[in-house]
């Protein structure tokens, strides 16, 4: 098998559960919360994949699981081919230079005690292989301007810097060890509109001059359709549709994704008004105490009793992944 042909990140029935315990003294646990239950994905060297999906589906605790902030509870997640969940010294020090995050709230991000240029070296000092001291201090100075700040701005510390500024503080931590993948858990989400635009934009630039893969964890499908080629939808804890992106967004197949971006407000009043308005049934079930069969089937126009009997697989169908028995139809 060729190195185009084998995934950067190989996803294999991932789950993350959460137990739920009762009882004063002697707890006792009586469920749990199934955050992620059983995701599959594949993502490919220097491609953006895109992972939407409501508030609470399991979208960051997904991402967590894989940079091993939290302990998977069964599944398998292969990085260039090795589990990440069985590395050990060396190799997980490799695989966490090789994998850099940054986090939605760039306010909680930095810490204010450390000035920008401190912020920056942090990585160094745990990965001091990567860069020999000498040239630390223009190397920061080199990425603060490959994410369009200024050199002087090295002595600085984070509350002197608004939220698009402080974003860029962190992008710029994450390319200090030259990872191979970079993800994203809401990145643009508590910045302004005309401030998400120019990140969006700098992200899409340095993976174009790098070659970076990113994670792109978002709920915004706007951004998600400009900065990825691949989407994957998740509803409570599991992936209902993946593919293309221009293929998810123009042509979606599962009933949950036609509703998620009919709900997506578009920039056309005219084209706005003139969309299917589709209103869900329900409220989100409690992860804790799933639906049986389909999870979406107490919330869909289309479920029948089968959809009550077993979860549909994902399989796949006209060039995408989709996980329900009766699907949209071109």
């Amino acid at each position: 098998m060729s190195v185009a042909e084998t995934p950067l990140l190989d996803v294999r029935e991932l789950v993350k559960h959460y137990p739920v315990s009762s009882g004063l003294l002697r707890k006792r646990k009586t469920g749990a919360v199934r955050a992620v239950d059983g995701v599959s994905f594949q993502l490919w060297p220097g491609e953006t994949l895109g992972l939407v999906g409501e508030s609470g589906c399991g979208k960051s605790t997904l991402a967590r699981t894989l940079l091993r902030l939290e302990t998977a509870t069964a599944g398998a997640a292969l990085y260039r081919g090795q589990d990440i969940f069985s590395l050990r010294g060396d190799q997980l020090r490799r695989f966490r230079r090789q994998v850099q995050v940054v986090f939605q709230d760039p306010y909680a991000a930095l810490n204010p005690r450390m000035s920008v240029a401190d912020i920056i070296a942090e990585p160094w000092q745990i990965h001091p292989d990567v860069l020999p001291s000498k040239q630390r201090q223009q190397r920061v100075r080199d990425l603060l301007e490959q994410v369009g700040l200024q050199p002087d701005h090295a002595r600085r510390y984070p509350h002197q810097f608004s939220g698009g500024q402080r974003q860029r503080i962190g992008i710029a931590r994450a390319l200090a060890l030259e990872p191979e993948l970079i993800v994203l858990d809401e990145p643009v989400s508590a910045l302004d509109m005309s401030i998400q635009a120019q990140v969006i934009n700098l992200l899409e630039t340095l993976r174009e001059r790098f070659g970076f893969s990113y994670l792109f964890i978002a709920h915004d499908l706007a951004v998600v359709r400009h900065i990825s080629q691949r989407v994957v939808v998740m509803y409570l804890g599991t992936v209902v549709e993946q593919g293309a992106t221009n293929l998810i967004f123009e042509r979606p197949a599962h009933p949950y994704t036609k509703a998620l971006l009919a709900a997506s407000p578009l920039p056309d009043p005219d084209a706005q008004a003139a969309r299917e308005h589709i209103r869900l049934q329900g409220e989100l079930p409690d992860p804790s105490n799933p639906p049986s069969g389909c999870r979406f089937r107490s919330r869909c126009w289309k479920a029948q009793a089968r959809c009550a009997e077993a979860a549909p697989p994902l399989q796949e169908r006209d060039g995408r992944a989709v996980a329900c028995y009766f699907p949209e139809t071109a």
